[in-house]
């Protein structure tokens, strides 16, 4: 269950179904459990996030690719910014996103701003928004072929008898519970989603959290400038979707994202296994819109989720298809994608990680992704020094002494 806090403007009403995802009429605010998570759900959640005897064959668990100590980030072997899966000639398709922080992202919904010319998506957990909750993101790794390859709900509720969780199980959930492939998988989902939502995931704890609380000396002169550009929209414009309050002392009012969508038109990745078939593009959104009976679905491919940029320093690749590996380049992209396409594209067309008739979707109008090729970028590379020197203000503290991304 999740309450709304205490960022929304106003209620939200509903105010139509576009297709099956709900419209409102006001801005859903980031989710809050009703109540701190069960500990003993979170501890039996723990366990699983980190149990590698779950997969087939065994060796993989969901802290493979999620793993605490780089952020819940990870690649479980994999290479060119995809994870490998539990049969390790399997490889998913996208970067790993981050979970911490992930508690708070609503369901998928629409809202249609008072600028905005049509209702637009938030919401909505993976890069494509396609789960609704922590639960059922949470399921579909330990099912899916390309991850722990368990395939069904009954090879999932054996395994876990097998590895002996028959007791915690039931304690929790009830008796026969694992006898019943359907509550056996959602119960694995909900302990998952507890742990989830442990402050484990989201201390709020980094040298910004300490800014917004009142320490003045928290930032760098060089970072302060970072935030500055960060939070202009004649340069960085980075705050526009990457939402953060100076004026707030609590810090999830800053989780660094709107939980909205945008089509960036980022790169190929030539690297990347799936690739090598150049019919081959990962659509992003418009597979969701197609599922949920959105109208015109194409309108939406290319577009993925914005993520919060929390911890975003500890990452070692950059994108929903990992093409950068270094902060910076991520930085630079937005900096000068319209500026100087050529460092990007090469010689081809730009937005190459999309079929020619889907390219129109990227966005080129807001800064400073609008200006014209070989103008004058929004941002210097003192400036995007600085932004990223801001960035790495976001670590949490377990992760500080990590090495910071280049």
């Amino acid at each position: 269950m999740l309450a709304l806090g205490a960022g929304a403007a106003r209620a939200q009403t509903l105010v139509e179904h576009i297709g099956d995802t709900p419209r409102y009429n006001a801005v859903v605010a980031a989710a809050r459990p009703l109540a701190p998570p069960d500990p003993a759900r979170v501890a039996l959640g723990r366990q699983l996030f980190s149990d590698n005897r779950l997969s087939q064959p065994r060796g993989t668990s969901c802290a493979s690719c999620h793993d605490a100590n780089t952020g819940f980030t990870g690649f479980h072997g994999g290479r060119d910014g995809v994870a490998s899966g539990s049969i390790r000639s399997r490889l998913g398709f996208r970067n790993p996103p981050a979970l911490t922080y992930a508690k708070f992202v609503p369901p998928l919904y629409f809202y249609q701003d008072d600028d905005a010319t049509q209702p637009a998506p938030f919401g909505g957990l993976m890069l494509d928004g396609r789960a609704d909750t922590l639960a059922a993101q949470s399921r579909e790794p330990l099912l899916a072929r390309h991850e722990m390859n368990l395939g069904t709900e009954a090879a999932a509720a054996t395994r876990l008898r097998a590895v002996g969780y028959r007791q915690a199980f039931e304690t929790l959930y009830g008796p026969g519970v694992l006898d019943d492939p359907r509550r056996a998988v959602q119960a694995f989902g909900a302990s998952v989603e507890a742990y989830l939502q442990s402050d484990e995931l989201a201390p709020f704890d980094s040298r910004f959290d300490d800014f917004l609380r009142g320490d003045t000396k928290a930032l760098t002169a060089q970072e302060m400038k970072g935030l500055a550009i960060f939070r202009n929209p004649d340069q960085g414009n980075c705050a526009s979707c990457h939402l953060v309050s100076q004026t707030s002392s609590n810090p999830a009012r800053s989780l660094f994202t709107d939980f909205g969508y945008e089509a960036l038109g980022v790169p190929r990745n030539t690297r990347l296994p799936a690739n090598t078939d150049p019919r081959h593009y990962d659509l992003g959104l418009c597979t969701t819109a197609r599922a949920h009976h959105w109208p015109e679905p194409d309108s939406w491919c290319g577009y993925f989720r914005t993520p919060s940029l929390r911890n975003v320093a500890v990452r070692t690749r950059y994108m929903h298809n990992g093409v950068f590996d270094s902060l910076r380049q991520a930085v630079r992209f937005y900096a000068i994608r319209s500026t100087k396409p050529q460092e990007f594209y090469g010689k081809g067309p730009m937005f190459n990680d999309l079929p020619a008739g889907m390219r129109g979707n990227v966005n080129i109008q807001s800064s400073p992704m609008n200006r014209k090729a070989g103008a004058a970028p929004a941002m210097s590379e003192e400036d995007i020094d600085a932004v990223v020197a801001f960035l790495g203000t976001l670590t949490d503290k377990r992760y500080r002494t990590a090495k910071p991304a280049p």
